[in-house]
């Protein structure tokens, strides 16, 4: 049996999931990578697809090896310029669920769409279902909205926290007028290797203490990562001495920042 095989049509349909399936996983790693990096992903993701499509001799047991062992990974490699880490572990991982997850929704809507035309507007709408599944979820399990994950960047280190929005925080910073949210001692050592170039002092008020003063630092963004990755330039913090909650946060959000 022989089939006809339209390899600019091929390569334009992987080319198109390729990205869809990219930016999902983008999205769902609250990765910083640029459109431009998707879009060189999924056209080299498209392009090795097609080569092995197309040259003669290959069984489907080195097929099988070249999709899932070496395809994919330079595609995330490329899209997503990471390591080899925990994130490229995680990203390897959600590039399959999300391919598991929009080939069971295009199954289900491909017998209510006949005409081959409407494929492409057929994935765009399955791109946002499979977002809005995985944020359904996600809510879901995050149980409380009060909770999320952010990074913190100054100079070239970087730290990941988990915060907790706290709507008693109301702290600005009296010169420039900026929320300031509180993060730990531990915290501004990681991102300051234990040198900590002080702006100035806020003073403040707490249970059981009438009045305090700590340090304020001027980091150089701020990434809070809810249902959109909203960030944040130039944000100021506080730093404690003491330890913020008994949940183990690391940070106390200014609600102001959102």
């Amino acid at each position: 049996m022989y089939y006809e095989l339209y390899i600019d049509v091929f390569f334009l349909v992987n080319f198109m999931m390729d990205y869809l399936l990219l930016q999902l996983v983008r999205r769902l790693l609250k990765c910083p990578a640029t459109h431009g990096r998707i879009c060189i992903g999924a056209f080299a993701g498209a392009l090795l697809t097609c080569a092995v499509m197309i040259i003669p001799g290959i069984n489907m047991f080195v097929r099988f090896i070249l999709f899932h062992g070496v395809i994919n990974i330079v595609m995330i490699k490329t899209g997503f310029k990471i390591g080899w880490n925990r994130t490229f572990l995680r990203a390897y991982i959600l590039l399959y669920i999300c391919a598991f997850l929009a080939g069971g929704i295009m199954e289900y809507f491909r017998q209510y769409v006949r005409a081959g035309s409407l494929f492409f507007a057929l994935a765009i709408a399955v791109y946002y279902v499979s977002l809005g599944i995985w944020n359904f979820f996600t809510y879901l399990a995050a149980g409380n909205t009060g909770k999320c994950t952010v990074r913190l960047l100054k100079a070239e280190k970087e730290c990941t926290v988990e915060a907790l929005i706290d709507t008693g925080n109301r702290l600005r910073d009296p010169v420039t007028g900026k929320p300031v949210s509180i993060i730990s001692a531990d915290t501004a050592e990681k991102l300051t290797g234990g040198k900590i170039e002080k702006l100035r002092y806020i003073s403040y008020h707490s249970v059981g203490k009438a009045q305090g003063l700590m340090p304020l630092v001027e980091l150089e963004r701020m990434y809070v990562c809810r249902k959109e990755e909203i960030c944040i330039e130039k944000p100021i913090v506080a730093v404690s001495e003491e330890y913020i909650t008994a949940d183990d946060y690391e940070m106390l959000m200014n609600p102001d920042l959102l």
